[in-house]
């Protein structure tokens, strides 16, 4: 079970240290109430030890629950909301959080976690992921959470590291340090015959490529107007409901990879990892009911005859000027007995597609705000049902294209940068696309 904060206070109940890695408990409120508690002599046996308590104690009528561990006239206090929690867990976390302070330390005591408050945030950071307890090994703290008399001119990569990293070797050596960064956009959307917009979705991801040398740590900025929903645990990486504000990108289903130090994006709203080398996906999130313009517009006008059917196709595209479409697909339903077809284009190719029952568009580049049109009829035999050849042309024309340098909902990467224990020069490289997954447009 994870914890939710801890709390370390003097002999006579004052906060000297509180770390939330959950927020799910006012830590006033809960350091108030240990206070309140130590005059009554509700946290001890009425000798002043408080080790002679149970180990998991309810607090505000068990909104949350205290385990306490008493060293050197300070309280060590791991606070729960689940009354299921496993104390013998706490307990042992709280331990072996003083034997690390310790080894840092010399002795601890008052005076030393005032004077060493910086690196105690550090280390309760490195010590805990989200509330869950991580590396409490001191060797292996030491290595990457450093004293200042510890520093040297040119310190090494940490040796036990890969040990804390299990996603990353060490030792790992590129000649460019280079790092690229897609954020990829998919969007579903049905398109009604008078161009409204019937249903729509967008499936994002932020996909890396990474060939940077050494243990470095990444820090990623996205654009202020994004609001993540809760979804339960901390498993999905996903941080606490913000209220509405319009104009926000309200995102759901958040996913992290485990590289990325959750606490973190909790507070700051930065995402800050040591990646893995090569490529892997960073973070995945769908978005919240996206309010969507249509991107592309078709409508096929068609005039069937006993014999022959003609075809007028007009697409347009309806994202600014300034960015192209690439690759780009319409497919336009013909009746399943069609042949001979002959077809005119403005742009790009187009041929019979017989297994699927439709004419394929292609074109390799379409510019935002154009029109381009399509030409063609087909041969039909003499005896056939009109009514059926009428319902096989009323299916949907789907669309197919991929739009670089945009996003349709607006995610942005306001930074990246890059940190190495080595110094070297990196190159970032951030690119943007948005991707038709299902994009389908009705015919009246």
């Amino acid at each position: 079970m994870p914890v939710t904060a801890v709390l370390i206070l003097d002999s006579r109940g004052r906060l000297l240290i509180a770390r939330d890695f959950r927020g799910e408990v006012d830590l006033q409120e809960a350091a108030e109430a240990f206070r309140l508690g130590l005059e009554r002599n509700a946290w001890t046996n009425g000798s002043g030890d408080a080790a002679g308590t149970p180990p998991l104690v309810p607090v505000k009528n068990g909104a949350y629950y205290f385990a306490t561990v008493k060293h050197n006239d300070l309280y060590f206090i791991a606070v729960d909301v689940s009354p299921y929690s496993f104390s013998g867990t706490l307990v042992a976390f709280l331990t072996s959080m003083i034997r690390v302070f310790g080894e840092y330390f010399g002795k601890v005591v008052e005076e030393s976690i005032r004077d060493n408050f910086v690196i105690v945030y550090e280390l309760l950071d490195e010590m805990a992921d989200f509330g869950y307890p991580q590396t409490t090994e001191p060797k292996i703290l030491q290595e990457y959470v450093v004293q200042d008399y510890h520093v040297m001119e040119q310190p090494k990569p940490p040796m036990a590291l890969t040990n804390a990293v299990s996603w990353r070797s060490e030792g790992i050596h590129h000649n460019r340090n280079e790092v690229f960064l897609d954020v990829i956009e998919t969007v579903n959307m049905v398109i009604g015959p008078q161009g409204n917009v019937l249903r729509a979705g967008i499936h994002g991801s932020i996909v890396v490529k990474c060939f940077l040398s050494g243990m470095p740590e990444l820090n990623l900025g996205l654009n202020e107007s994004i609001q993540i929903e809760q979804r339960g645990s901390g498993a999905s990486g996903s941080a606490g409901t913000t209220p509405p504000n319009t104009g926000a990108i309200e995102l759901e289903d958040v996913k992290f990879h485990q590289c990325v130090k959750l606490p973190r994006f909790e507070t700051e709203r930065v995402i800050s990892f040591i990646p893995p080398d090569g490529e892997f996906e960073l973070m995945s999130y769908r978005v919240a009911n996206p309010t969507l313009r249509p991107l592309f517009s078709a409508d096929a006008a068609m005039d069937m005859a006993s014999h022959r059917i003609d075809y007028l196709v007009r697409a347009r595209s309806l994202f600014k000027a300034g960015l192209t479409a690439n690759d780009v697909s319409i497919w336009v339903p013909v009746p399943e007995d069609a042949d001979s077809p002959k077809f005119q284009v403005s742009s790009g190719r187009v041929k019979y597609a017989p297994e699927k029952d439709a004419l394929h568009w292609r074109m390799k580049q379409f510019p935002g705000q154009r029109e381009n049109s399509l030409q063609g009829y087909f041969r039909l035999p003499s005896v056939a049902n009109a009514a059926s050849r009428n319902s096989v042309v009323r299916r949907p024309i789907q669309i197919q294209f991929e739009i670089p340098y945009f996003t349709i909902s607006g995610m942005q990467v306001r930074y990246l940068k890059v940190w190495s224990r080595e110094g070297y020069t990196s190159y970032p490289w951030v690119r943007y696309i948005t991707r038709a997954s299902d994009y389908e447009i009705r015919l009246s």
